[in-house]
C-alpha cells in the first residue's frame, strides 16, 4: 500500500496580531518594509490548516482559533467569521469523519477549533468538535498547554482542552533537537504515527517547548512539512526573526536555521502556518546573502 497522501490547503480564518510583537528584536523600520501594519499597529495573518485523505481515512493538521471568542476578542484579533469547519464543509468534509487531527501546538490560535459553541439541544460548555477523530500533539505540549506554561498566560485556553478533548489525545514523544542547538546539520527522523502511515513528526522547539512540525509524502513525491511558529510567515524566515511570544528566542532562531537549511537540501514544501499570501513554499539558500533564503510559491496540493 502506498504510504503519500491526497491533500488540500486550508484557509481556516484570517486575524490579526501586533506587529512589534511578531517581529520581536527587529526593528519597526525594518519589519514595516516586509509588512505594512494597520492604524492599530496589526498585521495580517492567517490560520492555515491541512486536509490529507487517502483510502477513506481522513486526517486534519492544525485547526485555528474556532468560533469561541466574543465581540470584544473578535475586535482585539480582527478575526474573520469563519473557521476551520467552514473550511472543511468548503471541501466535501464533516468534521464527524475526520480520524485524526494533528496540531503543532496548543496556543488557541492553532488549537482553539478542537472545540465549537454548542449547537440548540447541546448544552451550555463547548462542545468538541471532532468526535470520532484521535487527536495527536506532544506530551511536553499537553503538559505544559494544562499548567498554562507560556509567555502569555491567555494563550493555552480551558475551554479547548476539555475533559472530552482529553479523552481523545494521543501523546507522542519525539527527541529534542535543542539538546545541542550548535550541532552543525538537522536532518530530523519523523516519528511515524499509529495507523497514519506515512505520516511523521518531529520536535521544532523554541516557540513552545514541545511544539512539533508534520512531515509526509504526497502523489507527486513532494515532501511536505508543515511549518508550525517556528516561522509563522514567510517574513520570518530570517535569523533574527523571532517572535516576543517565544518562550525561548535563541532556541527558536537556531530551529528556524536549521529547518530552512534541511529544507533548502532535501527539497521540501513547506506549508507555513499563519502566512496570509502564499503558503506553501520551497526553499533555497540565497547565493548572494551569507544565511539568507529565497522562498518561491510551490504548486497548491498533490
Amino acid at each position: 500500500m502506498s504510504d503519500t497522501w491526497n491533500w488540500r490547503l486550508l484557509r481556516c480564518g484570517a486575524f490579526r496580531l501586533d506587529g512589534g510583537s511578531m517581529f520581536g528584536v527587529v526593528p519597526r523600520v525594518v519589519w514595516t518594509r516586509l509588512v505594512e501594519p494597520d492604524d492599530r499597529n496589526r498585521i495580517p495573518l492567517q490560520t492555515n490548516a491541512l486536509l490529507l485523505e487517502r483510502n477513506g481515512k481522513t486526517v486534519v493538521v492544525e485547526l485555528g482559533i474556532g468560533d469561541k471568542f466574543g465581540a470584544k476578542e473578535r475586535d482585539i484579533y480582527a478575526m474573520e467569521n469563519r473557521t476551520v469547519l467552514d473550511a472543511l464543509h468548503e471541501a466535501g468534509c464533516d468534521a464527524s469523519s475526520v480520524d485524526a487531527v494533528i496540531l503543532s501546538h496548543l496556543h488557541f490560535d492553532h488549537a482553539g477549533a478542537l472545540t465549537r459553541r454548542p449547537r440548540t439541544g447541546e448544552g451550555e460548555g463547548p462542545v468538541i468538535a471532532f468526535p470520532n477523530a484521535r487527536i495527536v500533539t506532544q506530551r511536553r505540549e499537553w503538559e505544559d498547554a494544562l499548567a498554562n506554561r507560556s509567555t502569555m498566560h491567555k494563550t493555552y485556553l480551558p475551554d479547548h482542552l476539555t475533559p472530552d478533548v482529553k479523552e481523545r489525545v494521543l501523546l507522542v514523544d519525539t527527541p529534542d533537537p535543542a539538546a545541542d542547538l550548535d550541532a552543525t546539520g538537522f536532518d530530523p527522523t519523523p516519528v511515524p504515527l499509529p495507523g497514519l502511515e506515512g505520516i511523521g513528526v518531529f520536535r521544532v522547539p523554541g516557540h513552545t517547548w514541545g511544539q512539533q512540525a508534520v512531515m509526509f509524502r504526497d502523489g507527486s513525491g513532494r515532501t511536505v512539512v508543515f511549518t508550525p511558529d517556528v516561522m509563522p510567515t514567510a517574513n520570518h524566515a530570517g535569523a533574527a526573526y523571532n517572535m516576543a511570544y517565544d518562550v525561548e528566542a535563541y532556541t527558536s532562531m537556531r530551529m528556524r536555521t536549521r529547518l530552512l537549511d534541511a529544507a533548502a537540501e532535501h527539497g521540501w514544501t513547506l506549508a507555513i502556518d499563519h502566512e496570509p499570501g502564499p503558503a506553501l513554499v520551497r526553499v533555497e539558500r540565497d547565493p548572494d546573502k551569507r544565511g539568507a533564503y529565497l522562498l518561491t510559491p510551490d504548486d497548491d496540493a498533490g
